[in-house]
């Protein structure tokens, strides 16, 4: 997968992680126009989401899904700032159980994909959503356990 494309995946993924009529109101563009940041037509393959329209949309997202791409691509690993986090701690056992759930899902996902001996996109967006939310589990984990060490 290109550079351009992994970041046109997750700026789709965080569109509609905030939803298209929402993504609109808060950044002030139409459809049309955020569908082309993410669109793999080949007349789009230049363009991109502005920075401060990502900025808009990751307030708004339950995941930063396009700084976690650009950090990705550079081989950097994010931590969430304990201090800006929405949900108080849940404690490491409840990430554990969290964690294990989350992995069931994606096992699950991945079984009911490969059913037919290929992965479709569709199918892929599933297993992909699946692995951020294991994620989005691990990071949690962490700043419990960081927490939990002093």
């Amino acid at each position: 997968m290109s550079v351009a494309s992994y970041l046109k995946k997750h700026t789709e993924a965080l569109v509609k992680d905030v939803g298209i009529e929402a993504a609109c109101e808060l950044t002030g563009r139409s459809k049309a126009t955020l569908g082309r940041y993410y669109s793999d037509s080949e007349e789009h393959d230049d363009r991109f989401m502005p920075v401060d329209v990502v900025a808009a949309l990751e307030a708004a997202s339950r995941f930063p899904h396009v700084t976690v791409a650009l950090a990705d691509l550079r081989g950097i690993t994010l931590s969430y700032d304990a201090e800006k986090r929405n949900a108080s701690s849940r404690g490491v056992n409840q990430d554990v159980v969290a964690l294990a759930q989350r992995f069931g899902m994606l096992m699950a996902e991945y079984n009911q994909a490969i059913g037919d001996g290929k992965i479709s996109a569709n199918e892929a967006r599933r297993l992909l959503r699946e692995t951020l939310a294991i994620q989005q589990v691990i990071l949690e984990m962490k700043l419990n356990l960081e927490e939990e060490a002093g």
